[in-house]
């Protein structure tokens, strides 16, 4: 990720609906949202939230799939990856004790699938 695309992304989520709709969104992988679910589970007038989605995908951390009369929003988790590690590239400046509580904190998110013999 260059700089350009990581400001994009931060930009986009500088804004409190934005933010609030990513992580709504991030909760409901894979399966997704429909844009007035979205608008009606936060809270937000629908022609004001189809605005927040559009900042959100042109910065790359959403996608939409239409679904017959509806769109169905989804967190682009590869772009959030992406934004990830760029935030956190050189935090460490190759002392990984550094990064250590970094690392730490993430793991319980999202444990590792145990390989089945």
């Amino acid at each position: 990720m260059e700089s350009e695309d990581a400001l994009a992304c931060l930009g986009a989520l500088s804004q409190s609906t934005r933010l609030e709709t990513f992580r709504l969104l991030v909760r409901h992988e894979p399966e997704g949202l429909p844009a007035g679910e979205v608008a009606r589970q936060l809270e937000v007038p629908q022609n004001t939230m189809s605005t927040h989605l559009a900042v959100l995908t042109r910065a790359g951390l959403l996608r939409s799939e239409r679904h017959s009369r509806s769109i169905v929003y989804r967190a682009d988790a590869e772009r959030l990856r992406e934004m990830m590690l760029f935030l956190v590239k050189d935090c460490c400046g190759g002392r990984a004790d550094l990064c250590q509580p970094l690392v730490a904190d993430l793991l319980p998110c999202c444990p590792p699938e145990k390989a089945t013999p």
